[in-house]
């Protein structure tokens, strides 16, 4: 059974809320009926779209015309999305060889849980003082649209492909910054809709949610508070005042919920995205999923700026064990336009010939995500220092715990340096285990690199130097 209890929260939130939804106020001119839907509660409106997105089949066209709708869709483009999901699990997806209904899902899901879908539209005929109608909205027809899209798609899913959807929902969101941690918020808060709307807003009938039976697209992020404070907390981190008020009245609204404040905080500070990058797997067609996501905020800038303080020769061993080349480089002069078009190809990404910073990123983090250990230590010191990715205890953490489980010797110093000296982000110190891991790195035999390792964690933890 749905909640309504919080609807006062509701739009206390929504009130904080204002300055970022005030993006939303733009006026869609040009909308053209379609005819009523079924179930909306206003005239069928489909809202207009560019028209090179509507036609040509070729596959050089297709292959640009998803890649422009992902980088534009990874943005919080609300009809992007849409028409992504059209394009993944439409009429015309077989046709097209693009069907893959599992990222249909996602990006109907992405675009219901917008703001930008649920907002109001602010237009001069709306002014009183003229006189004029009310504009009636093209976009609820479109979130119908999605939502029975997705109801259509999750009602053929396995359990495990529902997971697949959720993680890759998070995955995009947690890549928008404080505007997507918001929306993570309000999906299993009961005090929105199932989407993290208004329910005066949901394209789901009202009647629907109070059985017992809830639609399939409902129950995709369940009510969970815990979660709820979670993403709040880290949108607040970050200097987001719409989170930080979210927060305060998210712990104002009940005893209870104030008590989970200590629990979620320390669950937040550990909390790493299910993916290090979007998996660029691919349907039928052959155009993989690329991660268009782009570095949000100075800090991830900053970062990107200064990866040439990593030597090319970390990248260098990641494209080796990736087979891009035959053997690791040491400069990024020595890597040939065609090697790298071949990885830029892996990514889905433009094959200009020339690795990007992001793309050398990208390389470090595949080779860490394909179970290199050299390239799991390298990605954990980055996080740790904030080289070509922000600066992010708990993923360096991650990093250092999968490199140790390989048998890493600088993996297992760099372990007991987190154990021992409990740093910002790394919860449930253990010194017993510390103990353990310097017996360990110890018998492994690598006093030279650790000495450098433990220079740069006493630099990064800001412990005095011994």
């Amino acid at each position: 059974m749905v909640q309504h209890s919080d609807r006062p929260l509701r739009e206390s939130v929504r009130k904080g809320l204002t300055l970022a939804l005030l993006v939303a106020l733009v006026p869609l001119m040009g909308c053209e009926p379609r005819g009523k839907a079924q179930g909306s509660r206003s005239a069928g409106l489909a809202c207009p779209r560019p028209q090179a997105f509507l036609t040509t089949q070729e596959f050089n066209a297709q292959e640009q015309q998803l890649r422009a709708l992902r980088q534009q869709a990874f943005g919080g483009d609300f009809f992007a999305q849409i028409d992504l999901a059209r394009r993944y699990g439409g009429r015309e997806a077989e046709a097209r060889k693009t069907y893959d209904p599992v990222e249909a899902a996602v990006w109907y899901e992405l675009a219901l849980a917008n703001p930008d879908g649920f907002a109001p539209i602010v237009t001069a005929r709306q002014n009183r003082r003229l006189g004029g109608a009310r504009l009636e909205d093209c976009r609820e027809a479109e979130r119908l649209g999605a939502f029975n899209g997705l109801e259509h798609l999750l009602g053929r899913m396995s359990s495990g492909e529902r997971q697949e959807v959720r993680d890759r929902v998070i995955y995009v969101l947690s890549t928008q910054g404080p505007e997507g941690f918001r929306t993570l918020a309000r999906l299993p808060d009961a005090g929105f809709g199932p989407f993290g709307d208004p329910y005066e807003a949901s394209p789901i009938d009202p009647r629907d949610l109070e059985g017992r039976r809830l639609p399939a697209a409902a129950t995709l992020f369940t009510r969970n508070d815990m979660d709820v404070y979670q993403f709040n907390y880290l949108a607040a981190q970050s200097g987001d005042v719409a989170g930080f008020v979210m927060l305060k009245d998210f712990e104002r609204s009940s005893p209870g919920r104030a008590a989970l404040g200590s629990d979620a905080e320390a669950k937040a500070k550990r909390w790493t995205p299910p993916f290090e990058f979007y998996p660029p797997e691919a349907p039928e067609s052959g155009v993989p999923h690329s991660d268009e996501s782009a570095p949000m905020g100075e800090a991830a800038a900053l970062a990107l700026s200064r990866l040439d303080e990593l030597p090319f020769l970390h990248v260098g061993h990641a494209l080796a064990f990736l087979q891009v080349i035959p053997k690791p480089i040491l400069t990024k002069a020595e890597l040939s336009a065609t090697e790298a078009q071949t990885f830029q190809a892996m990514l889905g990404r433009p094959m200009t010939g020339r690795l990007s910073p992001l793309e050398e990123v990208r390389a470090i983090q595949y080779a860490a995500v394909s179970g290199q250990a050299r390239s799991q230590l390298a990605l954990a010191v980055m996080y740790a220092e904030g080289v070509g990715v922000p600066r992010d205890y708990a993923r360096a953490f991650h990093w250092f715990s999968q490199a140790d489980r390989q048998g890493s010797p600088e993996a297992k110093y760099a372990m007991s340096t987190f154990f021992s000296l409990g740093m910002e982000g790394v919860a449930d110190q253990d010194k017993a285990s510390a103990v353990v891991y310097q017996i360990d790195g110890a018998l492994a035999g690598f006093k030279p690199s650790a000495q450098r390792l433990r220079e740069l964690l006493a630099q990064v933890s800001r412990a005095p130097r011994t």
